[in-house]
């Protein structure tokens, strides 16, 4: 029972623990480069000569977390995220509905996954940021191009993971639903399908994750509306209070939306278990 409770803490108490560790390295990491220079020296000479104490100190936790307080009543903000939120949908949706079903075929027969896996490694490896003049040059709306980019970004590891998942299916199910007389399409439905499920919701919480780091910098094109086009106002406007704030509120954004989908993918992989 003891070792019950002990768990249960972890999974809540130890992540508030984190949190609290580190605004308090925030704040540490402030006094360090921000307060003390301007104390002892009375200029940050090590820093940009153009900006002084005032415009640093807005970096620090509290003008943050008070230019946090003032945005979520703008409605600015909330247009903001709805438009994000849309891009990553979009992008996201375009690489599942690509990437798992090529994901299912090259892990269910080796042949393709052989053939499959250099062109997929190669692209990989190319940063989803290196096709921006790619998508600026073939797509008419910046709109466009930011969905590109984040479906550039999110479809391999959507199709890797999917194909791992399906390569790595009970071999005796298999032969099992053969013997039966399953041909290939019926077990492909009936065994490969539902045995990867857990692995495709592992792969689509991954591309979230990569599609939330990629979104910030797409949104750079020249969009009027994102958090990306925020950040970038933010830093012209010299409101370095309110670009942190929506850095941290991109952070809380995507923590909450990964564990809302970490919930999911317990519940299926539970009943699947099940």
């Amino acid at each position: 029972m003891a070792n019950k409770d002990r768990y249960k803490f972890s999974g809540i108490g130890f992540e508030l623990l984190g949190i609290l560790i580190l605004i308090a390295l925030w704040f540490i990491a402030g006094w360090i480069f921000v307060i003390l220079p301007s104390t002892i020296f009375g200029t940050f000479s090590f820093l940009n000569p153009l900006n002084d104490a005032g415009q640093f100190s807005d970096f620090l936790p509290i003008p943050t977390f008070k230019a946090l307080y003032e945005l979520i009543f703008q409605d600015r903000f909330w247009f903001s995220v709805g438009a994000s939120l849309r891009r990553v949908f979009i992008g996201i949706s375009i690489a599942a509905i690509i990437g798992i079903p090529l994901g299912l075929v090259t892990g269910f027969y080796p042949i393709l996954r052989n053939i499959a896996y250099a062109p997929i490694q190669f692209l990989r490896m190319v940063s989803p940021l290196a096709w921006m003049p790619i998508a600026l040059i073939v797509f008419k709306a910046f709109e466009s191009a930011i969905c590109f980019l984040i479906f550039m970004a999110t479809v391999w590891p959507i199709i890797l993971n999917t194909a791992s998942g399906a390569a790595n299916v009970n071999p005796s199910l298999i032969k099992m639903a053969m013997n039966q007389g399953a041909n290939h399409s019926q077990i492909f439905f009936t065994i490969i399908l539902p045995a990867s499920l857990p692995t495709i919701l592992s792969s689509i919480r991954l591309a979230i994750g990569v599609a939330w780091i990629v979104l910030v910098p797409a949104e750079f094109l020249g969009v009027a509306s994102g958090l990306g086009y925020l950040i970038n106002d933010a830093r012209d406007t010299m409101s370095y209070d309110s670009l942190m704030a929506i850095i941290v509120a991109i952070g809380i954004l995507g923590f909450t939306f990964d564990k809302i989908f970490q919930t999911i993918q317990r519940t299926f992989s539970r009943s699947w278990i099940e």
